[in-house]
Order: C-alpha cells, then sequence, then structure tokens
C-alpha cells in the first residue's frame, strides 16, 4: 500500500471514529459499521448506521456528526433528509452515515440489502 492510500485509510478511520463518538454522545442506538470494501462496484468504503426513537433526536444525532466533523474541517459533500428527520444522510465521500428513526430503518432495511458487506457492530 502506498503511503498516500496509507494516509487516506488513516483519515477515513478518524472520520469514522469521529461519528461514532458523535452519535454515541447523543444517545444513538443500534449503531453498526459496514464495510463495503469487498463489495463489487461500490463508490463507497464504508456506511455507518443509527437509529433513535424520534424525530428530535435524529435531528441531534446528526447535527452533532456534522458539528463535529466540521470542528474538525471535514466538511460532508452533502446532507439529506433534514427536513423531515426520519432518515438523515450525511455525506463524507467515503463514508456514508445513516441516521434512522427507528420505524424507517426497519422499513428499509439497509443491513440486509448490503448483506454481502462486512458488518460490524458496535457497542457503547
Amino acid at each position: 500500500m502506498s503511503i498516500a492510500k496509507s494516509k487516506l485509510k488513516q483519515k477515513q478511520f478518524s472520520l469514522n471514529n469521529l461519528v461514532i463518538e458523535s452519535i454515541l454522545d447523543k444517545k444513538g442506538e443500534e449503531i453498526v459499521l459496514l464495510d463495503l470494501t469487498t463489495v463489487n462496484d461500490t463508490i463507497v468504503d464504508t456506511f455507518i448506521i443509527c437509529e433513535a426513537d424520534n424525530i428530535t433526536q435524529v435531528r441531534a444525532i446528526a447535527n452533532n456528526i456534522v458539528d463535529q466533523a466540521e470542528e474538525q474541517g471535514i466538511i460532508p459533500h452533502s446532507k439529506e433528509g433534514f427536513a423531515n428527520s426520519e432518515w438523515i444522510l450525511i455525506d463524507f465521500i467515503d463514508t456514508v452515515v445513516h441516521v434512522f428513526l427507528k420505524t424507517k430503518r426497519q422499513l428499509y432495511q439497509l443491513e440486509e440489502l448490503w448483506h454481502d458487506a462486512t458488518l460490524q457492530k458496535i457497542e457503547e
């Protein structure tokens, strides 16, 4: 692995840790990290998925992720779903974060859709 590629992986690892800590800070639940690097034809390396019981908490988790990232100089490429806050997506290019209202996560079942990815459950 080249030095440049190694630095990119290290940066992504740091971002993923920042995201997970931001979720835990706001009491996000059922946190999983999906490693998509072994899945063919994907344009993203990692999904981080979590849930909350209500819209206010979903929004608080997502805002905390964005705020903590921006404090480190990491600006999301895009953010979607803040209007209804049932499923908020935060795109950091190589890492995409999905913050779900619990009922919406059960409906869309991203882990099942990406069943061939390596799944890591994050414990508090």
